[in-house]
């Protein structure tokens, strides 16, 4: 701008150019000194207003405003990556780029608690209507216990009782909620972003299904995500084991992240 009236970056093209009509070529045309012109342009701003006061007509951009007035333009080196945004396309593309490189990772949790009286029963961050609870150190939410074991596994860094100790009176009867917005703030603080979570509630009774989209929602919530990237479903043991006798409930889950590699 020292010794132009006007600068834009620009690319030289690279592909091969082709004159056609009605679906056909008719000519190839020499790319030899041809150019992508890109943003941002710098220009003289008294000039440039001026000669937009002047209305001109058919210009796509303010350098060709100036050339053809007789002003020539100093072209800089241009890149691939600077994209001007003009249709929905480019956006993704842009996204594309500024986006670093990200690989999965994927971790698994299991939890189990008993079932007692006297416990309000609460599932993947909602209240379940149920004679019994689940006894633990918090709420006792198998479903957000096993699924905070699962993004901190995929972390690599460790399990829920390493970031909540059970030792810890603040933690008494804590809702577990709290605990999941923690395990995804962790990605969110690595740069990564959580793709899918899926979480198995293993029990007899209550019937978990007329419940499933509720609980859904509220983990979206708490991780921050869209409610399709979570799944939230339930089985029986066919009345063997712990979770057979109504003893308990059991859950697994399993979480994939992005992160920055």
């Amino acid at each position: 701008m020292q010794t132009h009236q006007g600068a834009i970056p620009a690319v030289p093209v690279a592909d091969t150019l082709k004159r056609g009509t009605s679906g056909v070529t008719n000519e190839t045309v020499s790319r030899d000194g041809l150019f992508r012109a890109q943003t941002p342009q710098a220009f003289s701003f008294d000039l440039l207003l001026d000669l937009h006061r002047q209305a001109p007509v058919g210009a796509t951009d303010d350098a060709s405003i100036l050339e053809a007035a007789g002003y020539t333009i100093a072209l800089v080196a241009g890149h691939e990556d600077n994209i001007k945004l003009t249709y929905p396309q480019d956006l993704a593309r842009l996204e594309r780029i500024l986006c670093p490189m990200m690989e999965p990772r994927t971790g698994t949790g299991y939890d189990v608690h008993v079932l007692v009286e006297g416990r309000k029963l609460i599932l993947c961050g909602i209240e379940v209507p149920h004679e019994l609870g689940l006894s633990g150190h918090s709420d006792a939410d198998v479903g957000i216990h096993a699924l905070c074991d699962a993004i901190y596994g995929a972390l690599a860094e460790g399990d829920i009782g390493r970031h909540f100790p059970p030792s810890e009176d603040q933690w008494k009867d804590a809702d577990s909620g709290r605990f999941l917005i923690h395990a995804a703030g962790l990605v969110a603080q690595r740069g990564g972003r959580i793709t899918n979570v899926d979480v198995t509630l293993v029990c007899e009774r209550p019937k978990i299904t007329p419940h499933a989209p509720e609980m859904i929602a509220r983990l979206a919530a708490l991780m921050g995500i869209e409610s399709g990237r979570v799944s939230v479903k339930a089985t029986t043991s066919e009345r063997l084991g712990f979770t057979g006798r109504m003893e308990g409930i059991a859950a697994q889950a399993i979480a994939t992240v992005l992160v920055p590699i």
